[in-house]
């Protein structure tokens, strides 16, 4: 594997369901193939989970870790071609790239969107120039567009608690203070859709996803008629996708906060988030911290999603020459 940014970079998604149990069942069993190898974290955004759980996964496997935070403590990098640098950024993307990639052997990218320019956003400006100029594999720690790490935690932990073959799995919008991404609800669609589930997208009217994740997804814009019959509840705001209004608040309607009475018109669904969570608008205190709420070991999954994800990168991994293998930016 020499990428992850989507769901496709696993192939055969069962096997990789498999694959993540039997390494969470032992997650030393593969220490040798890092022996060695370092990975690099490189964080242009905040993390608790993304960085901790990519540490403890490296450390699982063996392998020494870096972790870089831009901005805080590195040069300010520019990230535009063609630009005259007589500004506060020392220091340009595309020569920090590849002196980051001859430091290491794999590098994790975590870059949130700007909401400056849509067609910036969905190109995954960032991303896109560490992988095609660190001559290393890359894979997101979530970017402008999604979060597959997350998602992947979340297939995971849906495959553990799942009391049906095939559940019903529900996405909901809720409301939130600040305008968010659609990186999350992206990625989740994205597994989802890939997955042996019944999956089911609920929001108010204009904040549609884009189709390349919704696909076939049901689209139901009553909530509550969404939610008859889940065995999972996934909570999370995102801004409006659409052009005019890219990346804006158009509602803090509360009654989208999930609460017990819309869970009692579940199958007892499992309440998922991603965390961090805003209690008592995304979801009340009732049911965050009912025996249903699985946030814990869904966050807990985190280390698993990323261990597989090191684990297939470090088998791809053929040996570095002195030389380096690294691409000149043109």
């Amino acid at each position: 594997m020499r990428t992850f940014t989507n769901v496709k970079d696993l192939g055969d998604l069962n096997a990789a369901i498999l694959e993540a149990l039997e390494v969470k069942k032992n997650r030393f069993n593969y220490k040798a193939l890092g022996e060695n190898k370092t990975v690099m974290l490189v964080f242009f955004n905040s993390s608790l989970r993304t960085r901790l759980s990519s540490q403890k996964a490296a450390m699982n496997l063996g392998m020494n870790s870096m972790v870089l935070d831009v901005n805080q403590g590195a040069w300010r990098l520019e990230t535009e071609r063609g630009v005259v640098m007589d500004g506060d950024k020392t220091e340009h993307l595309l020569e920090a790239i590849p002196v980051m990639g001859a430091y290491c052997d794999i590098i994790g990218v975590r870059s949130f969107a700007q909401f400056e320019n849509k067609a910036d956003d969905y190109s995954e400006k960032v991303l896109n120039q560490f992988i095609k100029y660190s001559g290393r594999p890359v894979f997101s720690m979530e970017s402008a567009i999604g979060h597959p790490l997350q998602a992947f935690a979340d297939l995971i932990t849906i495959e553990e608690f799942k009391t049906k073959p095939r559940p019903k799995v529900v996405l909901t919008w809720a409301p939130h203070p600040k305008a968010l991404p659609q990186a999350v609800p992206n990625s989740f669609a994205d597994f989802m859709n890939e997955a042996d589930v019944d999956f089911v997208i609920t929001h108010p009217e204009g904040y549609e996803l884009d189709p390349q994740f919704v696909r076939g997804a049901k689209v139901e814009y009553d909530q509550k008629k969404a939610f008859e019959d889940a065995g999972f509840i996934y909570a999370k705001n995102w801004s409006a996708f659409r052009d005019d209004v890219y990346g804006q608040i158009l509602s803090k309607d509360m009654n989208w906060t999930v609460d017990a009475e819309k869970m009692s018109l579940t199958d007892s669904a499992f309440f998922m988030h991603c965390l961090p969570v805003r209690r008592n608008m995304i979801v009340t205190d009732e049911v965050i911290e009912s025996p249903q709420s699985i946030v814990i070991p869904e966050a807990a999954n985190r280390e698993i999603s990323c261990q597989v994800v090191l684990k297939r990168m470090l088998e791809g991994l053929a040996p570095k020459s002195p030389e380096g293998d690294f691409a000149v930016a043109k």
